[in-house]
């Protein structure tokens, strides 16, 4: 499903150049959970940017479903951010003057899905993560919790192949990401392909694989279950 071939990606601050990724050769299959680490600046968001096709790597070839990425027009790249993959974030970014129903309506919206069938797949969704009582309040009257699983469900309404999660527990407390790693298991049972950028070895336990990335190259990739080995890893990584 995604195959990376020598990405790389280097930004210039002032004049010099900060190499982000580097020489990335990755394969992930369909409905694979996939977990990415590393320490801070190793270049983990950048890599799920550029999955997403939120940003283009400066160097190598991105291949989703066979097609090169780097080689489709900004419309392409729209419909496949809109119906293909979907993102869920550490601080939620719901739509402070929606309601929890109308923040997960919105990509239906730009999807042009007619207005009554957006509602009722909205009301579903909610149900689905526990959240349907919620359907009317504000975010600001939501718990962490409850808001992560708003946003999964908005992130998750036009029902993509893949689901890109950064730092997905990382504002709530220990049942409330529970709650939300439960979610998320289960929509990867679904099918759902997963990847999940964490800092948390509890989050990257659930996962068949973890990549660990250090200044912006692979150095190691273990099963999830051995996620004991890349503790020890960037511990190294912290000591230095």
């Amino acid at each position: 499903m995604i195959r990376l071939a020598g990405i790389a990606r280097t930004y210039e601050v002032g004049d010099q150049p900060v190499r982000a990724l580097v020489d990335i050769d990755e394969e992930i299959s369909a409905g694979e959970h996939v977990a990415i680490m590393g320490p801070s600046g190793s270049g983990k968001s950048t890599l799920l940017n550029i999955i997403g096709c939120l940003d283009r790597p400066t160097a190598g070839g991105y291949f989703l479903d066979g097609k090169e990425v780097g080689a489709l027009d900004d419309e392409e790249l729209t419909r496949i951010r809109r119906h293909e993959i979907g993102f869920v974030f550490q601080f939620f970014h719901l739509v402070s003057r929606l309601s929890a129903l109308e923040n997960v309506e919105l990509p239906m919206v730009f999807a042009e899905v007619p207005r009554a069938e957006r509602r009722e797949r909205a009301r579903q969704a909610l149900d689905s993560v526990g959240v349907g009582a919620r359907a009317e309040h504000l975010p600001e009257q939501l718990s962490g919790g409850e808001r992560q699983r708003v946003a999964l469900a908005r992130a998750t309404i036009l029902r993509p192949k893949i689901l890109l999660a950064d730092e997905p527990t990382g504002n709530l407390d220990s049942q409330s990401g529970r709650v939300v790693l439960d979610l998320l298991d289960r929509l990867n049972d679904d099918g759902l392909t997963l990847l999940v950028v964490t800092h948390d070895a509890r989050v990257a336990h659930r996962a068949d694989r973890v990549i660990v990335l250090v200044d912006g190259r692979v150095a190691k990739r273990v099963r999830g279950d051995q996620i004991g080995e890349v503790l020890s890893l960037l511990a190294e990584e912290d000591g230095e």
